[in-house]
C-alpha cells in the first residue's frame, strides 16, 4: 500500500523549482532574488547573467530549471513566462571558531539558504500591456 497522491499546490499555469542549502546568507540571496521578481523570464535570465554577485550564477541555473520544468512537464509557453515568486528562506547555520589573540576565540557563522522560484504563464492581454 502506498500513500495517497499529494494534490498539486500550484495552478495549472505555474511551474516551480526549489533549491535547498545554498551556501550564501539569506540576506544576500534575497538581494539577488529581488532583481528577478515580477520580471519576464527572458529578462530575468539576462539580468542574472550579467550580475556581479557570486550567487547569481546558481540563481540563474535554478531559474533555467524552472523554465525547463514549465516547458517540458507542464507544456507552458516559454515566451509568456514571468517570475511570479522568488522566495528565500533560512537553512542551517554552520558555526566555526576563529582563533584570536591572547587565547581567545570568536564564533564564525556560515549561513545557508533555501530558494524557491515559481514561474507563471501570463495571459495574452497582460503581455500586450507590458510590451506597450
Amino acid at each position: 500500500m502506498s500513500k495517497p497522491k499529494h494534490p498539486r499546490v500550484l495552478a495549472d499555469t505555474e511551474a516551480q523549482v526549489i533549491v535547498s542549502n545554498l551556501r550564501v546568507s539569506p540576506r544576500k540571496l534575497n538581494l539577488v532574488a529581488g532583481l528577478i521578481r515580477n520580471q519576464p523570464a527572458s529578462k530575468a535570465v539576462a539580468t542574472l547573467t550579467f550580475s556581479k554577485r557570486r550567487i547569481a550564477k546558481d540563481v540563474r541555473k535554478a531559474l533555467e530549471s524552472a523554465i525547463a520544468n514549465a516547458e517540458n512537464n507542464h507544456q507552458l509557453d516559454v515566451d509568456r513566462l514571468v517570475v511570479s515568486r522568488a522566495e528565500v528562506g533560512r537553512s542551517m547555520v554552520m558555526r566555526r571558531f576563529h582563533a584570536r589573540g591572547r587565547g581567545r576565540s570568536a564564533r564564525i557563522e556560515k549561513w545557508f539558504s533555501h530558494l524557491k522560484i515559481v514561474v507563471a504563464e501570463r495571459a495574452e492581454d497582460a503581455a500586450g500591456k507590458e510590451a506597450a
